[in-house]
């Protein structure tokens, strides 16, 4: 009790306050040696931490003890037994011991006692001695409370071990260690209240997003989107910058900042334009090589807010309209913003509505053979009129759709108008050609597409070889064993793939010649100066080429004049679409046109 009370003692680690006791177990029960072990985790070995020898005092060299050679003694400490041993050599327990110690130093007699952590047992403390010895009361109640302390010293470690990891867990990001929005929002806090009123220390709040992740997650794996998250966390850590204080991660692919201005340096240009060209190197994942940028918003205390959620708000308005302006920038926080971040918000609210509400509309563009006039199938396109903004083209709410987490409904909302028209066209004896209809990389990636699919054609008593799915090439980037399955379910429905906007994206052959596309759709950029531009007739001639190698049919979309169509037929082009055929109609006009007169 006087030792454990001492300041001398209370101020020791955790091996000087074993060292202190295995000294005064030696010292005042007069034995040769006293001994310190800790179990492993599977608890079939002892690790010897320290001993003590009277004549020597502490060694701290390595040993072992194996369950296999000391079964018995490892049962009777498990059972919380006070091994006291007169003549190790005749008890069943001890019979092995001496020789497994290994010190050198012949044992007679052994008085241990189990350490406990908690309900395991944590290790033993030993009292050996080199003559016969018969252990007293007081000997095996004195050791019992050494027990007991180092017992006592183990909980505590434990304890506090457990606070630092709680801490750890409490304000820190699991996947990349930096700090998490719980952190931020303290830090915050603290500069807020640190900061005086009259004379305020001001300070940056940046909100950094990766841009398109979501695209590199879809198109080349979660893994790569993973690596990708993962060394831009390293990168902000790893950034010698002047005035960076805290980095955060507070969102899949989004990042936090606070920097605070150092006392030479005014503004934080330089400071940004560190970090854009930081993060503007390529990422190697394997051999891939990943080129990934970040938007960037800034607010500052305490002009654009003085307290934590109204920075916070104001800076992630910033970044998105840094993204809204053409990503890889940073934008700073103002009132416009604001109003744009509130405008934004609503919009993505009433497409929302608009999706669960049937507040969209689908428009049919027919496409017809390489004659120019035989009509095989047809395109869907939704649309969307807005009660106050009026029509809105799917360039405008397509991207909002992306970025709210919308893109997944309005696919399945999509699927589901065109198989209850298609459905509506059998009641009116209309056979419809096979429709088209796109979806998007995260549908595509999707592992329950199929499923999805297959209930919608049941429910609307659609068969498979009505419809068709066009997919971007980005979408089919993964080529993951998962992909290809959802697809060949897809084919087996027999539903036919195909994929939009070809060349405008990234292809490889092998995908093409392993995934079960039948069709290419050359996009209309590629189109719109055929023949006068020579690049685009040498890239259509290829896309054509490339086609017949595999075996596939090709759409040219955008056709609208007589020059683009004969070029086209000429080339052996399989299928056309666009003005010079058909504008985008409603389904009611498509069946006129499919009823013969």
């Amino acid at each position: 009790m006087q030792l454990q009370h001492s300041r001398d003692f209370s101020g020791r680690d955790k091996r000087g306050k074993l060292e202190a006791l295995s000294a005064l177990c030696g010292e005042l029960l007069g034995v040769d040696k006293v001994s310190v072990w800790t179990t492993c985790i599977s608890g079939n070995s002892l690790n010897r931490v320290l001993s003590y020898r009277r004549e020597s005092g502490l060694d701290n060299s390595p040993r072992n003890l194996g369950r296999e050679q000391l079964g018995d003694y490892f049962s009777a400490l498990s059972a919380a037994e006070i091994i006291s041993v007169e003549d190790v050599s005749s008890d069943p327990r001890t019979l092995t011991l001496s020789h497994c110690d290994g010190d050198g130093g012949g044992v007679a007699s052994l008085l241990d006692a189990p350490i406990f952590d908690g309900c395991r047992l944590g290790g033993v403390i030993s009292l050996a001695a080199g003559q016969r010895r018969r252990w007293t009361l007081a000997d095996i109640a004195f050791v019992t409370a050494i027990a007991g302390c180092v017992s006592l010293i183990n909980s505590h470690e434990a304890w506090l071990n457990s606070r630092k990891e709680l801490d750890y867990v409490t304000h820190h990001d699991d996947f990349t260690g930096l700090f998490n929005q719980r952190a931020l929002r303290n830090h915050i806090k603290r500069l807020i209240e640190q900061s005086s009123r009259a004379l305020p220390e001001p300070f940056a709040l940046l909100w950094i997003d990766i841009d398109r992740l979501n695209a590199i997650n879809n198109g080349m794996g979660l893994h790569v989107g993973n690596e990708v998250v993962s060394e831009v966390a390293a990168r902000l850590r790893g950034m010698l910058l002047p005035g960076k204080e805290l980095v955060a991660r507070v969102g899949g692919d989004e990042f936090a900042m606070i920097y605070r201005f150092p006392k030479e340096v005014g503004t934080m240009h330089g400071a940004v334009d560190a970090i854009l060209e930081a993060i503007g190197h390529p990422i190697m994942v394997g051999e891939q090589k990943v080129q990934v940028s970040v938007s960037i918003g800034i607010s500052f205390f305490p002009y654009d807010g003085d307290d934590i959620s109204t920075l916070i708000r104001h800076s992630e308005s910033a970044m998105y309209h840094a993204k809204a302006s053409g990503r890889r920038q940073a934008q700073y926080f103002n009132q416009d913003i604001s109003a744009s971040a509130k405008a934004r918000f609503l919009l993505e609210s009433q497409l929302a509505d608009a999706i669960a509400n049937n507040g969209l509309s689908v428009l049919y563009q027919p496409i017809v053979a390489n004659d120019g006039q035989r009509l095989v199938g047809a395109e869907a396109l939704v649309r969307w009129h807005h009660e106050t903004l009026g029509f809105m083209s799917p360039a405008e709410f397509l991207p909002l759709a992306y970025e709210a987490g919308l893109i997944a409904a309005l696919d399945q909302w999509m699927l589901e108008r065109v198989c209850r028209d298609i459905r509506e066209s059998c009641r009116l004896e209309v056979a419809l050609p096979p429709v088209a209809v796109n979806l998007s990389a995260d549908a595509i990636m999707d592992p329950q597409l199929s499923d999805k699919v297959w209930g919608m054609l049941h429910r609307y008593q659609v068969k498979g070889e009505q419809l068709e799915l066009e997919v971007i090439e980005d979408a089919i980037k993964g080529d993951s064993r998962a992909l290809r399955q959802t697809l060949e379910e897809l084919v087996r429905m027999g539903i036919k793939l195909s994929i939009d906007d070809f060349g405008t994206g990234y292809s490889s052959l092998l995908r093409l010649k392993n995934l079960p596309f039948t069709k290419l759709k050359i996009d209309r950029s590629f189109t719109r100066d055929l023949p006068q531009d020579v690049d685009d007739c040498a890239i259509t001639l290829s896309i054509l080429g490339l086609a017949r190698g595999l075996g596939l049919e090709v759409v040219a979309e955008g056709v609208e004049n007589q020059e683009q169509e004969a070029w086209l037929q000429e080339q052996g082009c399989d299928y056309l679409q666009g003005f010079k055929y058909h504008q985008p109609m409603s389904i009611e006009r498509l069946r006129e046109l499919l009823i013969p007169a």
